[in-house]
């Protein structure tokens, strides 16, 4: 039965996200030339599974990802499965991890994860973000680039990079992570979505970056409609075909 106020229904109002500034045509034609630019983007924190994933990012919180590359590194060599982390324990794990921030608490929920794992779902790592989530250190990002990197599914995982893109582009002007990713997975269309953030962090991370944005190198100078934009020139576009991973 509806909810009533004083003998009338209250029906609940969808919230109202703000619009993007691009039209279907921009959007197409912007996310075709990330695509020329980079056919095939990678994350870039190193992982041999979908658990190693998992532990890779949720270390990646306050962290860069070259600092987690260097620190699991030689963790991964040892303990790739929940069942070897248990076996390894907190103190080694810190002791492989010490060099990236807030290790100590990330080490108490690599354990804690792993045990979950071993726990409620047979050592596997879960393929439903309701799921994922429960996982200790793992929110709504992590588990995002979890579904998109281990398993295909098509998510947008907003990170600080997508964040601000979100909102100096005015691609998706919103103030929380929540909101840039519904808008966001709403105007992408459907060909580019699978690997729609990959595209966007690393556009965030290597051209349009936070104190001062490379216009100069950006491919898309001319399409966007950011109020700081610098130039009207858009870079040639270079295709990136062996994508490094930082170490």
């Amino acid at each position: 039965m509806p909810d009533t106020t004083k003998g009338k229904p209250v029906r609940k109002t969808k919230k109202r996200l703000p619009r993007s500034a691009y039209s279907r045509e921009e959007l197409v034609e912007i996310f075709s030339r990330f695509r020329q630019e980079r056919p095939a983007p990678k994350g870039e924190l190193m992982h041999v599974n979908p658990f190693t994933l998992v532990v890779a990012v949720a270390l990646s919180a306050q962290a860069t990802d070259i600092g987690v590359n260097r620190a699991t590194k030689d963790l991964f060599k040892v303990a790739d499965t929940p069942q070897k982390m248990l076996a390894l324990g907190e103190e080694k794990v810190g002791e492989h991890i010490r060099t990236i921030g807030l290790w100590r608490n990330k080490a108490r929920n690599v354990i804690a994860l792993s045990r979950k794992l071993v726990d409620d779902f047979g050592g596997e790592v879960p393929q439903t973000r309701e799921e994922l989530v429960t996982l200790p250190g793992v929110g709504r990002k992590t588990a995002n680039v979890v579904l998109s990197m281990a398993f295909g599914i098509p998510t947008m995982a907003v990170d600080t990079h997508i964040l601000r893109l979100g909102n100096r582009m005015r691609l998706a002007p919103a103030k929380t992570p929540d909101d840039v990713e519904t808008i966001l997975m709403r105007i992408i269309p459907e060909e580019f979505l699978y690997h729609a953030h990959h595209w966007l962090i690393l556009h965030g991370r290597y051209t349009c970056v936070a104190r001062k944005p490379r216009c100069e190198a950006c491919i898309i100078a001319d399409l966007c409609k950011s109020r700081e934009k610098t130039c009207d020139i858009p870079a040639p576009i270079v295709p990136i075909v062996d994508q490094e991973i930082p170490i």
